[in-house]
Formats: structure tokens, sequence, C-alpha cells
């Protein structure tokens, strides 16, 4: 495992694959305890075309329950500073699920020469949390709360946890990551901070770098999803793909998925070529 420090605590970043291909930098949604397995299921399928990061911020993963800072660009800040610390150099093709999505977009705004492309595992996007307003945001934080408790005392069961492609110790480590992280504080100031960090992203306005959206059945997710999904890729130009499935799309498509990341990068490459870059 690859540990680095910030501000004094550790984070993990996983790494695996050619140094010299293209950087795919997976990103998780709030409340994944494991990213590292859970995208384990699409990411040992592009193993062989590319270099795999994923970061697991504080509180995911094997990171230390540090309760940072949660404002989106201190949150960036981290995970600059992590992927430099760990060695590994941009520019990155960011890879988002849910509400890392806002951090994707971010970061293409304050450094866009570090970001080639964005890829959207079914991501959120600012209209999403600004049409939640604050009574949305307090109700989830209070049934964190409630779930939290639960937790503290071994009795959630439930906790959307995917034993695909995961072997038997794999399945252990996140059961045990489970019990360490669900509701962990560190999500419960990610979702107090949420509102102000989708106004800041929607008020730096629009990214101009190639982006490829994976949209799910919008059954798993908010009210009105799928149209702020439409709408932003209609306003950043971005392509869409469609799925009949869950909101945790590589659980479920990430055969699919993987042909259309292939596809998707294979087109910057030849379009960036022609000016002689590669990405």
């Amino acid at each position: 495992m690859k540990y680095v420090e910030i501000d004094n605590h550790k984070m993990h970043i996983f790494t695996v694959g050619d140094e010299s291909r293209p950087k795919l930098v997976l990103m998780s949604g709030s409340g994944t305890v494991a990213p590292v397995y859970d995208f384990k299921i699409l990411y040992e399928k592009l193993l062989a075309d590319y270099r795999i990061i994923v970061i697991e911020k504080f509180g995911y993963g094997y990171s230390d329950l540090y309760e940072g800072p949660c404002d989106i660009d201190s949150v960036i800040a981290y995970e600059r500073e992590a992927l430099e610390k760990a060695g590994e150099k941009g520019p990155f093709i960011l890879m988002p699920h849910s509400m890392s999505g806002l951090e994707a977009i971010r970061w293409k705004q304050k450094y866009p020469d570090e970001v080639t492309a964005i890829i959207g595992l079914d991501m959120a996007v600012p209209g999403v949390y600004l049409h939640w307003k604050q009574e949305e945001i307090d109700r989830r934080i209070h049934f964190m709360r409630r779930m939290r408790r639960l937790n503290d005392r071994g009795l959630l069961f439930w906790y959307p946890l995917s034993k695909r492609g995961l072997n038997r110790d794999e399945i252990r480590q996140q059961r045990i990551l489970r019990k360490r992280n669900a509701m962990n504080p560190c999500f419960e100031n990610e979702a107090k901070a949420i509102l102000e960090n989708a106004k800041i992203v929607d008020q730096a306005g629009r990214v101009d770098c190639p982006i490829l959206m994976f949209v799910s059945d919008g059954r798993q997710v908010s009210d009105g999803w799928i149209g702020h999904e439409r709408e932003f890729a209609a306003r950043m130009k971005a392509e869409t793909v469609h799925l009949n499935c869950g909101h945790y799309i590589h659980y479920y498509e990430s055969e699919r998925i993987s042909r259309e990341i292939k596809a998707f990068v294979n087109r910057i490459n030849k379009m960036q070529s022609r000016g002689g870059k590669s990405c």
C-alpha cells in the first residue's frame, strides 16, 4: 500500500499499471467505504491500457479518519498534494463517481493543464445539489447520524457493498473498512459543505475539455437527476451514455463502460495527435 502524509495524517493512494500509459484517476462518491475495492470490477478491465490511480480521501478506505476542511478548493488541494507526493504527475483523466463530480469539474476549472478529460461515472453536477436546498441537506445529515449510531453499536447490517471482482481476502477487508468508515464524521462534514461547494463550481462557469458522462437510470438518486445531467452535458458539449442500471454503474455495466472509455480516450488521442499532443 502507498501512503502519503497530508496535514500530518495518512492518505492512501492506490496505483497500478504502466506509468507511461494515460493516467485514469478514480474518485469515489460520498459514503463509499472502500474505493479501492469498490472500483476494482471496472479498473481491472482497463489495466492493460492505462495507469490506474484511486484516491482514498480522508475518511475513505485505508486513509485516516481526519476531519480536515471540506470546502471544494481544500479537498482538491489535498488530492493534488497526495498525487504529487505519490510520484504521480499529470496530466490526468479524472473519473469521478457521484459527488466527486464537483471535485473533477473544479479541478479542471482551477488547474486546466492538469486535466486532459473528465469521464463521469454517474457523476453529480452542481444543479443536483442546488436543487436540493438546505432542507434536503439537513435531512440527509440527520439520516447519517442515525446510521452512524447504529454502526457504532454493530447494528448497521445494510450498506452498499459489492463483492464483484473481489477475492476472499478483499471481501474481508472491505467489511472491516465498512465497520470503521460507514457514516463517519468525514462524510457528514462533506455533506455540510456540499451546497456551498456546488455554488462555487456553478458560478465558475463551464470547463473546456472532452467530457464523457455515463448516466444511470436515475432511480437510486434524487429527483431530477437525469434532467440535471442532460442540462450540464448540453452546456459542456459532453458525450453521454445512458445506462439502464443503478447509481453504482460500474457494478452493473463495467464491460460496456470499459469499452466506451477506451474508444473515448482513443478519439482524444487521435484528435490531440493532430496537434502534436497526446493524453
